[in-house]
């Protein structure tokens, strides 16, 4: 009896403790799972704010290192210059530690992808302007920061970023969703055992040792939920403030843009200001030495005019030839600051070179020796001839005053075969060398670095305007040629001019070595013109030019005056017209002419180079620039009046005014 009372005992106990133990083994593998769970999706909470963190320090790190450019550009310290290239390096090093952090992460790849392209090409961009700044192209590398401020490659690096921040959120709202989800499956694992045990515990005393320890675990249970619980809301306020931290920053960062934005307009115009304050003294000087060259010839050949009249034509020449500067000076000027188109054709630098040898004499005096070494054999180059006479002249100038008006000078040419950015940004090819070296004071490390600033001089006060060694540099990189200077102190300087070769035919290049006089008579019979221009001493000068050529002039002072002075001489046959007058425009004027006297063929007369840019006002008609010689209004009556009723579909600009220069 005992025995079978203690295998019942036994059958008892084993009914009871099998389905507890199984419920107990059932139990714990939840609770494992569920905690496994809480684990998990902690952890990749934690992952997603690792990843917007780096995200909004890269975003931190950029805009601080753009910032540093903006002060680099502006104050040209070399420091600044390696403080932004540390601060771009450590953005890089950040942007590598996103990458590393979302490696695992393919919803992120497309925006990762975006965003490392992106900030590739504004890496590009941004270490061309500090290249800019470090050569001193301080202009340019100002106009560049202020395009790269609304470049696409910035607004893709923003909207990638934003991007991976939302994403990651979103991820985040998720993985915090799944955390909740296990901490209620653990709660209802808990609340089961609970009623298993309290089953177990009513239907068997026997069961009450396995009761006890069911009842302990479920304390330890309920203590590591308590705790991660507490552990879950240290995390969400964490969070919480983390986010207020990000959306201060942000605040910030917004604050910082809109003062930099502010700077860089002040100081714009701090430059515009700085440029017209320079330019003033330098270009009145220039002038007032040129206007006392024709004033002072124009005096001497009156004196010299009928008692000497060989001398006074060498005043007049001395006058003409001042005037002509001062004309080309300010056609320099116009096109440096507006950036004129050149008018380029084939040239041969040996003949332009020996052409221009008495002028380079008569500018740089007699105590300087003058060498001339052609070696271009018959290659060409396509220039504009004029902006190149120019080149060629400040450089002589340059070099005159670096020697101290004593010394040598060597101009040479030389065909040169150059490999692709063997001498800085130009292409692999045939190259003409054009080279004018001195033997002067020379230049040192500082000055080299800077030669090509406008407005930059080492000359004195009233000396120079600084312009001339930039205009140089401007014209040979719109001729995709590259200059290279090379300087010692106390030893000279040498400029090379690389000019890309012009490959021509047997018949262009005998067009090319045949000159062609301009004389001052037309092929025309005698013309009946309406001269329109409000300045009665440059209509005076007009009418005797036109008469002096062998036309009929009848004056026109006032543009409203026209359309009655045609129908009273009937027979006009060109109208020359100023462009800018009171009341009413040259193309103005014509517009409003009646369709009969439409076919009349006009040519424009301008002395302001801004005119020119709008093509369409001019309606495909003739168009000279002032000031002119009679050789040049001759050529231009001439065209005028042979293109007729069948105008050119854009203004024709006489060249012949540059090319008498």
């Amino acid at each position: 009896m005992p025995k079978t009372r203690r295998v019942l005992r036994n059958v008892v106990a084993a009914a009871i403790g099998l389905p507890l133990v199984t419920a107990l083994a059932a139990l714990l593998y939840f609770a494992t799972i569920a905690s496994n769970d809480r684990d998990t999706a902690l952890a990749e909470q934690q992952h997603s704010f690792e990843v917007i963190v780096l995200a909004n320090r890269l975003d931190a790190s950029i805009a601080k290192s753009e910032t540093t450019l903006a002060r680099y550009v502006i104050s040209l310290d070399p420091d600044i210059g390696r403080l932004f290239q540390s601060q771009w390096r450590s953005a890089s090093a950040e942007l590598d530690a996103l990458v590393f952090a979302t490696r695992r992460s393919s919803w992120q790849k497309d925006a990762i992808n975006g965003l490392r392209d992106a900030f590739v090409d504004r890496g590009k961009m941004l270490s061309e302007i500090g290249l800019r700044t470090t050569y001193d192209q301080k202009l340019g590398a100002l106009a560049q920061f202020h395009q790269a401020g609304k470049a696409e490659n910035l607004k893709a690096i923003n909207a990638r970023l934003d991007a991976i921040i939302r994403a990651e959120n979103a991820r985040l709202a998720e993985r915090s969703t799944a955390a909740n989800l296990a901490g209620a499956r653990s709660e209802r694992v808990s609340r089961t055992y609970m009623l298993i045990g309290l089953v177990i515990l009513v239907g068997a005393l026997c069961a009450a040792w396995a009761a006890m320890s069911a009842w302990a675990d479920r304390r330890n249970a309920r203590r590591l939920a308590d705790a991660e619980m507490v552990r879950a809301d240290r995390l969400e306020a964490a969070v919480t403030a983390r986010t207020a931290e990000l959306r201060d920053a942000n605040a910030r960062l917004k604050q910082e843009a809109a003062e930099r934005a502010a700077a860089e307009e002040s100081l714009r115009q701090m430059q515009k200001m700085e440029a017209v304050g320079q330019l003033t003294g330098g270009i009145a000087h220039d002038f007032n030495n040129m206007l006392a060259v024709v004033s002072g010839g124009l005096e001497l050949a009156r004196r010299k005019l009928h008692e000497d009249p060989a001398n006074a034509q060498r005043h007049i020449d001395n006058a003409m030839e001042g005037a002509n500067r001062a004309s080309a000076l300010t056609r320099r000027l116009l096109a440096f600051a507006r950036a004129e188109p050149l008018l380029p054709a084939p040239t041969d630098p040996d003949a332009l070179i020996r052409d221009m040898s008495d002028l380079i004499d008569r500018t740089i005096g007699d105590q300087i020796t003058v060498t001339i070494d052609t070696g271009a054999s018959g290659w060409a180059i396509f220039v504009d001839r004029h902006q190149l006479e120019n080149a060629i002249l400040n450089l002589c100038v340059n070099a005159r005053d670096a020697m101290d008006g004593r010394g040598t000078l060597t101009i040479a040419t030389a065909q040169a075969t150059l490999a692709e950015h063997e001498i800085g940004e130009c292409a692999g090819g045939d190259y003409i060398c054009l080279t004018v070296k001195d033997s002067g004071c020379g230049m040192d490390a500082d000055v080299l670095q800077r030669v090509f600033e406008p407005f930059f001089t080492t000359k004195p006060v009233g000396q120079g305007t600084g312009l001339g060694l930039s205009q140089i540099f401007g014209f040979v990189r719109q001729c995709d040629g590259e200059i290279r200077i090379l300087s010692t102190p106390g030893e000279g300087t040498q400029v090379d001019l690389f000019l890309p070769r012009k490959h021509m035919t047997a018949q262009q290049a005998a067009t090319m070595a045949a000159t062609q006089d301009i004389v001052e008579t037309t092929d025309l019979p005698p013309t009946r013109i309406l001269v329109v221009e409000d300045d009665p001493r440059v209509l005076s000068q007009s009418m005797d030019a036109i008469a002096e050529l062998g036309h009929l002039p009848i004056a026109c002072p006032h543009a409203s005056e026209a359309a009655a002075m045609l129908e009273r001489h009937g027979d006009v046959g060109l109208i020359v017209s100023d462009v800018l007058m009171p009341g009413m425009t040259g193309p103005e004027m014509i517009a409003s002419l009646p369709d009969a006297y439409r076919a009349v063929p006009v040519l424009f007369v301008t002395g302001y180079a801004g005119d020119i840019d709008n093509a369409t006002m001019f309606e495909g008609h003739q168009v000279l620039r002032k000031p002119y010689t009679l050789a040049i209004l001759a050529r231009a009556i001439s065209d005028a009046i042979k293109a007729g009723p069948d105008l050119p579909s854009a203004p024709h600009q006489t060249e012949t005014a540059q090319a008498a220069e």
